[in-house]
């Protein structure tokens, strides 16, 4: 069992979604088990400090969880997972077929490259950071980019067409909702704990919507210059009833987003539970 040290790094985002649900808990304004201490990074940052442990609560892609559950399990509060809320491909025209294509992707243990790849075996990938792709594929740089967070809203403005929603391919392929990111507790913390952290998550997005105008200054100092409209759209679609609690649904979309990444060599099949027990 590891050695408790107060207080706890937290891992998660810049997005409006992540600074909504945690303005509470950093801010003191719900109680922990620990008292916890931000960490905002890039999912993709994080994702890869996933892999060598580093942080003992950390948001994460679901792509990038099925990597790491030997020493991580999921929350069932804070994730993001819904319908209506896909990365898309976009392009500045038409395309058609994907395969073949070169596609600039925020990162290979994304949910959304795991989409794409689940979508279109064929495609050619390449990385770049989540808001380096727009402009690659403005210039021409790659034939398309995969685009996630804050983008979704923003790429007409650049010019760029829609090629591809993958949550709607997701929904039509499997009729559940789209697993996008997690919130991952290290297994070696005690049950209580991981409990506890559960509930302190899901109190501080209770205490955000009775008072959603007090995080508005939290998520603008975080929020990468994106206007009023913006951030409350993306707190819109990415928070919802599943961020409460992924309920029997969402546990199931996971469990079928897994079973199709083992499926095409992505990940290795596990047996661990997804999610913190909290019978």
């Amino acid at each position: 069992m590891t050695t408790l040290t107060s207080p706890l790094d937290l891992g998660y985002s810049f997005c409006p979604n992540d600074t909504f649900i945690f303005y509470a808990l950093h801010a003191g304004r719900v109680a922990s088990p620990l008292p916890v201490r931000e960490v905002l990074e890039d999912v993709q940052t994080l994702n890869e400090w996933a892999r060598v442990g580093r942080l003992p609560i950390t948001k994460i892609s679901y792509r990038a969880y099925f990597d790491v559950m030997e020493q991580y399990v999921a929350l069932r509060s804070g994730g993001a997972l819904g319908r209506g809320v896909g990365p898309l491909v976009v392009a500045r025209e038409e395309l058609g077929d994907l395969n073949g294509r070169l596609v600039a992707s925020p990162g290979a243990q994304t949910t959304a490259e795991l989409l794409l790849r689940l979508a279109y075996p064929g495609v050619r990938l390449t990385h770049l950071r989540y808001d380096e792709v727009m402009p690659a594929a403005l210039r021409g740089e790659v034939d398309a980019g995969l685009i996630i967070h804050e983008s979704r809203f923003t790429y007409p403005q650049h010019g760029l067409v829609k090629l591809l929603d993958l949550g709607a391919w997701w929904e039509g392929e499997t009729g559940l909702p789209l697993p996008l990111g997690a919130i991952l507790v290290r297994r070696d913390l005690p049950l209580d704990i991981q409990r506890g952290l559960n509930a302190a998550v899901r109190a501080s997005l209770e205490y955000a919507y009775k008072h959603p105008a007090e995080p508005m200054d939290y998520i603008r100092q975080h929020a990468l210059e994106m206007s009023d409209d913006v951030m409350r759209a993306h707190i819109d679609l990415y928070v919802n009833d599943f961020s409460l609690d992924v309920g029997g649904e969402g546990m199931l979309a996971v469990r079928e987003l897994h079973r199709r990444a083992v499926g095409v060599g992505a990940v290795p099949p596990s047996d661990l539970p997804l999610f913190v027990d909290l019978a």
